[in-house]
């Protein structure tokens, strides 16, 4: 037996290269409804071990070829899909999300899974080059060089709270990680560990379909930070993925730079993915921006890092015509259920530190309890906003603010003071363009993917998109953590000279 269940009930257990492991110690899990489940709790010990199978898999899996590894991928999406209804069932009952939600997550997942498979076919993310020898060359001759990217080696990746499928265990880190070549050390998330481990079967199924190596992936359920400090700090491993807070997130950064062989730390942090409404889009239609936005503020209870917190438009009638369609907007959305108990708290402690403060005017609010959130609005100007910088930290879920400007300067100036995001968008209108032309280039600089007359809840898994930025939106502008170029996060060029062509790694043959 490989541990996989027929029924809904969940085992409990971490996979460990190939074996389902049960400890003595269990935490209860904490669904938004229906039955709680006990679930083994990880240990630096069950971490060293999956770290040390990861690295003898290595030795296999880290020398297939694209197609092979493409195939397993694809194997991977095949099982998850035929697992779907049992993902749905606890996936909701843990997270409380919609089961359409879900679904569409799942549908991501495995499309994620598919377009990798197609992407290292084709071949182009290995970027070969190679100069041929010139043996007669003066005054020197020329060696033969073949350059190419190469799989660095085990990688970890921690399991995001707000996408239980999507970054999860099979998730944009771990699929990236497997594309390459890497082995993986998934922890789970204790937010959604019967999900997780649905999918880890899923995985597992795969490895033993296509012959992988059983050290190439793990999952270790639970674990209080020790298990987190253990698999960051783990000689064998040579790159983190990771989605979660800024202050959880840092703390693990730090780790890594501080180990005696420092590693890649490919942290997606947090951001309020600022819109800036220029004049004459808020003359012509500030009221059907105001409505979209608090349609992307809401979307999903506000739980996704590109959730556009701070909306920036004039003051004024046009001005108004905005704010007032997104409260009204606002107004007839009702609670909505979080993913945890602990976000829920945090969205109401957010909400408080907004309250607090004598410059920032409340347009929206209500007395959260439990679980649930409503949606919040508030305003401020932008001197206020320029003079506490708390207002520009994220408060994950359904709350907006809005800053009033006086013109096009105090815009430019706000634009120069954010700090790094994942978006930034410009609603504009064609009598725009001048104002969009200067804003443009100051937003470039703060943001890893820019919109126009969009919102940016949403991230298309493509070749062109970028899912991170400057910091504190991430802790390496360079990468994405979504996209075929994710990959690259767990390669390295490697430069072969006058090597015979038959010890050449075989995606250059």
């Amino acid at each position: 037996m490989d541990g996989a269940q027929t029924d809904s009930t969940p085992h409990g257990k971490h996979l460990i290269a190939g074996e389902w492991v049960a400890c003595d110690t269990t935490f209860t899990s904490e669904p938004a409804h229906g039955t709680a489940y006990d679930y083994s709790i990880g240990s630096p010990e069950l971490v060293d071990r999956a770290c040390k199978a990861a690295e003898e898999a290595f030795w296999v899996y880290g020398y297939t070829n694209s197609i092979q590894r493409a195939v397993f991928l694809e194997t991977i999406a095949d099982e998850i899909e035929a697992r779907g209804p049992r993902i749905t069932s606890i996936g909701t009952s843990e997270t409380g999300l919609p089961s359409a939600r879900l679904e569409g997550e799942r549908g991501r997942t495995t499309s994620q899974l598919r377009l990798f498979a197609e992407h290292i076919r084709k071949g182009d993310y290995l970027d070969i080059r190679h100069d041929k020898a010139l043996p007669e060359r003066q005054p020197l001759p020329r060696p033969e060089l073949y350059m190419v990217q190469r799989p660095i080696g085990p990688i970890a990746v921690f399991g995001a709270s707000n996408f239980p499928l999507a970054f999860s265990a099979a998730g944009g880190d771990t699929v990236a990680g497997l594309a390459a070549g890497c082995p993986v050390v998934v922890k789970g998330h204790s937010a959604h560990p019967g999900t997780s481990e649905i999918v880890a079967e899923a995985i597992h199924a795969a490895i033993t379909r296509c012959d992988v190596p059983k050290g190439a992936f793990s999952l270790i359920q639970g674990g209080k930070r020790d298990v987190g400090q253990a698999l960051v700090q783990h000689p064998l491993i040579k790159a983190v993925g990771f989605t979660g807070s800024l202050v959880g997130g840092r703390a693990l950064f730090d780790l890594c730079a501080r180990r005696p062989e420092p590693i890649p730390f490919f942290g997606e942090l947090g951001s309020v993915n600022p819109m800036f409404i220029l004049s004459q889009a808020a003359k012509a239609r500030g009221a059907e921006i105001g409505k979209g936005w608090a349609g992307s503020l809401t979307m999903g209870a506000g739980q996704f890092c590109t959730n556009p917190g701070i909306a920036v438009v004039t003051g004024g009638p046009d001005g108004d015509a905005f704010v007032n369609a997104a409260k009204e907007a606002l107004t007839s959305t009702g609670p909505q259920v979080m993913l945890t108990d602990g976000i829920a708290s945090a969205y109401r402690a957010g909400k408080t530190r907004f309250d607090s403060r004598n410059a920032v005017q409340p347009l929206l609010t209500s007395a959260d309890e439990g679980r649930s959130a409503s949606p919040s609005l508030y305003e401020t100007s932008a001197e206020s906003y320029l003079q506490d910088h708390a207002l520009g930290e994220e408060v994950f879920g359904p709350l907006g603010l809005v800053i009033r400007i006086t013109g096009a300067e105090d815009m430019e100036t706000l634009a120069k003071r954010f700090e790094g995001q994942l978006t930034a968008t410009i609603h504009m209108d064609e009598g725009d363009s001048n104002q969009a032309r200067r804003l443009l280039p100051i937003l470039e600089r703060k943001a890893g993917r820019l919109l126009v007359n969009g919102f940016p809840t949403g991230v298309e898994v493509a070749d062109a998109m970028v899912h991170g930025g400057p910091y504190p939106a991430s802790t390496n502008f360079g990468a994405t953590s979504v996209g075929t170029l994710s990959i690259r996060r767990f390669l390295r060029p490697v430069c072969y000279q006058n090597v015979p062509a038959d010890f050449l790694p075989m995606d250059i043959a």
